[in-house]
């Protein structure tokens, strides 16, 4: 909506003339059509355009933003980095949103935060959805950044936790901080697991090749837990449900492939001759690992809309994909 109160210098013309000069892309029947509609109104009222306009009238035109821009003949704003993540970025699936936090289901292939200052990443792309449906400002920005509280490895799909205020970054901040909201993931892994395990261990990070690996002693600020149960024993593999006790980088992939159960189609830390046939036969590219359910705990005002709610992501296809048939 657009209001204009008419000056000393405007006035005495007709009010189809001045809304000419108003809105110069905007043709004499589309005006008239709008005139009609109440779509411009003169006063609050409905006007014809004959009307001699005088100072102090007020003008509104209830156009969207964009359309009351265009007809105006201003120019378009540039577009933005996340005008592009939000529109090149697809298959992200919106799974809750209120004014502090937005639950988002990532697909397989999209990184979490951009690795690279060329990267586009559900980072961007939450900005962009935020801007388009106009929740949000570029000067909004200013002062506080919507983003993404949790990591999931590109190639790792599921519930990724954002925040759209500061309140809810403190919240979400305090709840992975604390440990006390619950992360469920399911995934394949090689061989028949039978029975439910806790296991721990600590984690050694190589820099270099981005890669990590399992140890029985070593810094507190290393350890972790996870705990996991069998779901479905296929001929070749196991579907598993995962709780993540603690949250580090390749921790399931990295803990399982050292028990002797690697993921399905993880390259990095698993069983490549085993992985090769399944992306030969299904297509299976980079590790089934998907995040599937997060539980949170109860809590105060004003997250009472999510306080003790569970919140899932569907399962991605190809998880259905290769249970039709165990390898042989």
């Amino acid at each position: 909506m657009y209001q204009k109160e008419i000056t000393d210098r405007e006035a005495g013309q007709r009010l189809d003339k001045y809304l000419h000069r108003l809105l110069p892309e905007a043709g004499s029947s589309f005006l008239y059509k709008m005139l009609r509609k109440k779509n411009i109104t003169l006063n609050g009222k409905k006007a014809d355009g004959s009307e001699k306009i005088t100072a102090g009238d007020m003008v509104t035109v209830f156009f969207a933003a964009e359309t009351l821009a265009r007809f105006m003949g201003e120019p378009e704003p540039a577009r933005t980095v996340y005008d592009e993540a939000y529109e090149k970025l697809t298959g992200i699936t919106i799974l809750y949103e209120d004014e502090h936090i937005l639950l988002a289901d990532k697909p397989a292939g999209i990184l979490s935060q951009k690795a690279d200052k060329t990267d586009l990443s559900l980072n961007e792309w939450l900005i962009g959805h935020l801007l388009h449906s106009k929740a949000i400002s570029q000067e909004d920005l200013k002062a506080f950044k919507p983003s993404v509280c949790n990591r999931l490895d590109r190639n790792t799909s599921g519930i990724v936790l954002c925040a759209r205020s500061l309140a809810g970054a403190q919240m979400l901040g305090e709840l992975l901080h604390d440990r006390t909201l619950q992360k469920y993931y399911q995934l394949y892994v090689k061989g028949a697991v039978t029975q439910p395990r806790l296991i721990e261990g600590y984690l050694q990070k190589d820099e270099k090749r981005n890669k990590v690996s399992i140890a029985a002693a070593g810094a507190p600020d290393s350890y972790i837990k996870t705990k996991y149960k069998p779901l479905r024993i296929e001929r070749d593999k196991t579907l598993l449900e995962v709780e993540l006790l603690t949250g580090r980088s390749h921790q399931i992939r990295a803990h399982l492939a050292g028990i002797g159960h690697p993921l399905l189609g993880d390259y990095k830390y698993g069983d490549r001759e085993w992985n090769d046939g399944y992306r030969k036969r299904y297509q299976v590219r980079a590790q089934l690992l998907h995040a599937f359910k997060v539980v949170f705990p109860a809590l105060p005002s004003p997250f009472e809309a999510i306080s003790g709610r569970i919140f899932y992501a569907k399962i991605p296809e190809i998880f259905e994909k290769v249970s039709e048939h165990g390898q042989a």
